[in-house]
């Protein structure tokens, strides 16, 4: 049980396929931009051209795509892993997605005899490359179970929420969090800006005082600086991230505009042509 399948070699799909590799997993690698396998190749990882083969075999096929369309993509269809996936293999699925999609996939999951985890993760490109994450889980507990040696290989903490599409929705819910800290904070920096604060004294305010939470810490010195460049998340994720929430919030009856501010300010950013930019240039 130590075959796994990697659909997707973004910024937390390579870090997390680089240590199965290290820990001795046999690991084969699908990625859209087939460039991007390269260095997972020379380290000894199979490339495979399309995601059925790259499912072929596997004991647990993950994927870490960028939104619902690129899952469905990847997962269904003549060419898609469910197509190549054996009977009781286990699909989990670890990209931030909707939590429609997810539970629609886990049926087409259970229909092919396959087990299925909605497992999308919380965390760094640092921790990704550190296999320090933390996985928001949905699914029965049985298949959790037979998942865990490949979820710690890659991660800290996995926390079992419940049923298919709790880790879906709780990952959403965290990122909207996030989202919203970070908006506000790029507001706040360009109003102390324009009321005549120094950058360096306001971030000294800012960083001694009670709003200085983890992501504020984080990307505070980003935005002084206006070093986007280097892509931890990037804008257009944080943009659709956030714009999943919002659609979650509006089904769900709950309060959200907060959070449709947050989204708001992303979609300002990547319509400036920031998209692909680190998600701190929101301040941009």
């Amino acid at each position: 049980m130590r075959n796994i399948a990697m659909l997707g070699l973004g910024t937390m799909g390579a870090g997390m396929a680089a240590n199965w590799l290290a820990k001795g997993f046999d690991l084969t690698v699908w990625n859209r931009t087939r460039a991007k396998a390269k260095a997972l190749g020379e380290k000894g990882a199979k490339i495979a051209s399309s995601p059925r083969e790259a499912a072929a075999g596997a004991d647990f096929i993950f994927a870490m795509v960028a939104d619902d369309t690129a899952s469905r993509t990847v997962w269904l269809g003549d060419t898609g892993a469910l197509a190549g996936a054996k009977r009781g293999a286990t699909i989990v699925e670890s990209s931030t997605l909707t939590p429609a999609w997810v539970r629609e996939l886990a049926r087409e999951a259970h229909g092919h005899g396959c087990g299925f985890l909605d497992a999308p993760v919380g965390g760094s490109r640092q921790a990704a490359a550190d296999g320090q994450l933390v996985f928001f889980v949905g699914g029965d507990a049985a298949t959790l179970e037979r998942a865990r040696p490949a979820l710690e290989a890659v991660g800290r903490r996995t926390n079992h929420l419940g049923h298919v599409g709790a880790g879906a929705t709780w990952k959403l819910i965290n990122n909207l969090l996030i989202a919203t800290q970070t908006a506000a904070l790029a507001e706040a920096l360009n109003l102390a800006e324009k009321a005549g604060f120094d950058a360096a004294q306001t971030a000294t305010l800012i960083l001694a005082g009670a709003a200085a939470s983890p992501i504020v810490q984080m990307k505070l010195p980003r935005m002084i600086e206006a070093d986007f460049d280097e892509t931890d998340f990037a804008v257009y994720l944080m943009h659709k991230d956030a714009r999943y929430g919002v659609a979650l919030a509006q089904q769900l009856g709950s309060p959200h505009e907060m959070i449709s501010g947050a989204a708001a300010a992303f979609a300002r950013a990547e319509a400036k042509g920031l998209g692909a930019k680190d998600f701190a240039a929101v301040a941009g």
